[in-house]
């Protein structure tokens, strides 16, 4: 939905299973329409459109492609970003690590990622910027040597210089981000400033680098990181970084009494990677590749070192902090105050709560539908505290 300022706004649909277009559509029609009926009614609703790589395949077909289209226009919403982080199956089966592959080394991923702006080009309304989202470069576990980091930049380059031709051609504004994530080979505002410096001083005054390449800005993983938005967020724009998209969405921390560790066991499951990331009172920190080596390596702290996890789990927004859990609204909140006093700064704006299947039971009461229109509910109350939204 458009917000003010030409802000617009999306959920992200990898909240709903469909690895193939016909369970992708079937997604959109039974749940994406629900929604816009609680939250939207009256008004274009906007879509966050996850494609894998075979759904984008199937989609490439001119009438499948048609067929959508004419279901857009019927139903009055729009496609302005789509999800192109994970490549194949995201949900019911284990998913961890290789949510990562292929990364940026293999020619696949170039191809899927061209190929999904050459769909968004047709599908974007006129007078729209269109972005999709992608992991950043690889990870860290893969341990990327120098030739590997090297066929990285020249893979995401020649993204960059399809996705310059595809606007042309088009007369579209196309912009590809890439996502930061813990334990990722870009995953805070140092790595990623220092990433792009490479690619400037290997593309030096081309002008389609920042035109077309920038941050997908998630608030869940730089508030993990430990970071503030004054030196995340800013640090990136002033380093002349471009904003993508910025993902909304909240992670959980805690302080690890024994009892918080027991209660923490219904998070582990056996589909998503929960990085944690542990921070002890002299700021020192500890990563952990997930949750369960968290609960089972990382000693007790002492009376006197008191300590703060904060895990890779997507907490619902809408959800208040049930002590002795707490999540990290404040980075999201501190991201709308800047963008309140810089709306040019982005214009994209995407929930990506996506963890509905793998919540624990309390979080359940509701449907994914209505927890969905709860999630517009929150979010459209906090932009409208800071004049992003008006009814």
């Amino acid at each position: 939905m458009q917000l003010n300022h030409s802000l617009h706004l999306a959920y992200c649909t990898n909240i709903h299973r469909g690895e193939t277009w016909d369970e992708t559509f079937h997604s959109l029609q039974n749940h994406t329409l629900a929604v816009r009926g609680k939250v939207c009614p009256k008004k274009p609703f906007a879509i966050g459109l996850r494609l894998s790589e075979c759904a984008a395949g199937e989609l490439s077909d001119r009438a499948k492609r048609l067929q959508f289209q004419r279901w857009l226009e019927k139903n009055y919403c729009y496609v302005f970003t789509l999800n192109g982080f994970p490549y194949g199956r995201f949900h019911g089966q284990r998913v961890k690590e290789q949510v990562y592959r292929p990364d940026w080394t293999s020619p696949d991923r170039v191809t899927y990622t061209n190929r999904l702006f050459d769909l968004l080009a047709e599908l974007l309304p006129a007078g729209v910027a269109g972005s999709v989202s992608t992991l950043p470069g690889s990870f860290k576990e893969f341990q990327p040597d120098e030739t590997a980091l090297k066929i990285i930049r020249e893979n995401l380059w020649r993204s960059v210089e399809h996705i310059a031709r595809v606007s042309e051609k088009t007369g579209r504004q196309l912009h590809l981000g890439l996502e930061p994530e813990p334990l990722c080979l870009l995953e805070n505002t140092a790595e990623t400033i220092r990433f792009f410096d490479q690619l400037r001083a290997e593309h030096p005054h081309d002008p389609r680098l920042d035109e077309h390449l920038g941050v997908n800005y998630d608030t869940c993983h730089f508030a993990l990181e430990f970071e503030e938005p004054q030196t995340a967020l800013a640090g990136l724009v002033n380093h002349g970084v471009t904003i993508s998209k910025i993902h909304l969405s909240s992670a959980l921390k805690v302080s690890p009494t024994l009892a918080v560790r027991a209660e923490l066991k219904k998070y582990s499951d056996d589909v998503y990677l929960h990085q944690v990331i542990v921070r002890d009172g002299s700021g020192q920190r500890t990563f952990y590749r997930d949750l369960p080596e968290a609960l089972t390596r990382h000693p007790s702290p002492a009376n006197h070192h008191p300590e703060e996890w904060r895990i890779h789990f997507h907490v619902p927004l809408h959800a208040p902090a049930a002590p002795p859990f707490e999540n990290t609204n404040d980075h999201l909140l501190g991201v709308l105050d800047l963008l309140a006093q810089t709306p040019e700064i982005c214009t994209h704006l995407e929930m990506e709560t996506y963890t509905w299947e793998v919540l624990p039971p309390e979080f359940k009461s509701k449907t994914v539908v209505e927890q969905l229109a709860a999630e517009y509910g929150w979010t459209l109350a906090r932009l409208g505290e800071r004049g992003l939204y008006s009814e």
